[in-house]
């Protein structure tokens, strides 16, 4: 299976897509869908993420290897430290070197039950991603990739100790990065251009999720940690009761937001889906970025 770091280093603007491990059989038939509709559209590779506080570790093991061995997308799974023993580890890291993964996103990850709860690590288990990163390394040829933090960190003091805390992810091995989702370019940028200016030069894949329903402005604020910028808000609210036109602003928003982050150099930016596929459609194709029939 090709690396994710091969496959957003093209030459040309790509595309990624985010899902989440299905909760019952109706989930995985919307899911499976999903996957089947972005396949013909090449992307450069898709993600699927652990539930909340590491809950859905099963079921991403077996949707990733099931994408990897069933389609002809590269998968990348999403691996925690969220209460899970060395051994636990071992055993998932295994078991992605068995489906044949080759690309893993370690990431602390949340505390179960409260994302804003204070960070308590499993007594047999890791405390720091990079401790993680070390981990992925050691144990499989793996591309391994991290979370950025346009926002920081939660637990950075200040922009410095945020750059540091990336750095070390950094040097314990990881290729790549994926932000967790914003909304503000600008946050975007003055992040690369810190981690930039400390001497830090691999990709920082955007992560966005296209804005079509109140709800979903909601949960991408929440998502992000931070208010959607005015801007957006100018845009959409007027729009609330207009169920056809807010979709339409809100893809026009991404697809504004998407290009410019390619006009500032971005080789690949990760849409989270939500196991939908529709609007990330609308976005890629707009943008021109979707592959051809027969391309």
């Amino acid at each position: 299976m090709a690396t994710v770091t091969e496959r957003i280093q093209r030459g040309v603007p790509t595309f990624s897509a985010e899902f989440f491990p299905p909760k019952d059989d109706e989930g995985e038939a919307t899911l499976w869908r999903t996957i089947r509709d972005l396949e013909p559209l090449d992307p450069a590779f898709v993600s699927v993420t652990y539930g909340a506080g590491g809950s859905s570790r099963d079921r991403t093991v077996r949707t990733t290897g099931r994408i990897a061995t069933d389609t002809t997308l590269t998968a990348m799974a999403h691996l925690t430290a969220v209460d899970a023993s060395l051994d636990d580890l071992r055993q998932v890291i295994g078991s992605y070197a068995a489906a044949g993964i080759s690309n893993v996103l370690a990431i602390r990850g949340d505390p179960p039950g409260d994302k804003d709860a204070d960070w308590v690590p499993h007594p047999a288990g890791l405390s720091y991603t990079e401790e993680l990163v070390h981990m992925v390394r050691r144990l499989g040829d793996f591309c391994c990739g991290v979370a950025a933090f346009p926002y920081l960190h939660p637990r950075s003091i200040d922009e410095d100790s945020d750059t540091r805390f990336f750095i070390q992810k950094v040097k314990a091995g990881a290729e790549f990065a994926i932000t967790q989702m914003f909304y503000d370019a600008d946050q975007f940028l003055r992040m690369r251009d810190r981690i930039a200016a400390a001497g830090c030069d691999i990709p920082i894949m955007p992560g966005l999720m296209p804005v079509t329903t109140p709800k979903s402005a909601e949960r991408g604020a929440d998502f992000a940690g931070a208010p959607l910028p005015a801007v957006m808000s100018e845009r959409l609210d007027p729009l609330k009761d207009d169920k056809d036109g807010y979709r339409d602003a809100g893809i026009d928003l991404c697809v504004e937001l998407s290009q410019r982050m390619f006009d500032e150099g971005v080789t690949n930016i990760h849409y989270i889906s939500m196991n939908r596929s529709p609007a990330v459609v609308d976005v890629v194709e707009r943008l021109g970025i979707a592959a051809r029939p027969g391309s």
